[in-house]
């Protein structure tokens, strides 16, 4: 497991996006755990799955079709990552988490100055320790761990794969 961490409009979703198309294209088998601060609805209202878990009040609904599979469970209290990936996403070689600042596990921050001007890493992040590489277009003082460049033409997509294979996989 490897949290991807930023500030809102960093650009998480695009990175975890991109590493995770690189590492299937590399043979690996990939599978993403976002972490979302607000309830969700997978489908919109009206269908009948959303009348399933709204109107029937099920505890949960699952949804299958030729090529997909989805399945929504109501819970008393929030999912840590490591137990949604314990029960449900086993079998991959790594799972890439978008968000999750606050859990132990390893984390990689991007952070853009057109986005903010300051980095989650130090000040705000809860358990810096746990902050293992910084993507950035520039550099970020006081960081120990790994730094890469946010590079044109997506060449640091390259470069971070090859360190997510060597330190995870």
């Amino acid at each position: 497991m490897l949290a991807v961490v930023g500030r809102k409009h960093a650009g998480k979703t695009t990175l975890v996006t991109k590493l995770s198309a690189e590492l299937t294209r590399r043979g690996r088998r990939v599978m993403i755990l976002k972490h979302g601060s607000h309830t969700f609805n997978l489908d919109p209202s009206g269908t009948d799955t959303y009348r399933h878990y709204h109107e029937g009040n099920a505890a949960r609904v699952a949804m299958v079709s030729p090529d997909k599979f989805a399945f929504v469970s109501r819970t008393a209290e929030e999912l840590s990552p490591e137990a949604v990936v314990d029960r449900y996403l086993a079998d991959a070689d790594l799972v890439l988490c978008e968000g999750f600042k606050r859990s132990a596990m390893p984390k990689l921050e991007i952070f853009r100055t057109a986005a903010h001007a300051t980095a989650l890493y130090p000040d705000d992040a809860p358990t810096p320790v746990t902050w293992r590489a910084m993507v950035s277009d520039v550099p970020v003082a006081g960081f120990g761990g790994r730094q890469f460049a946010i590079a044109d033409g997506d060449r640091h997509i390259g470069e971070l794969c090859n360190w997510i294979e060597e330190e995870f996989l």
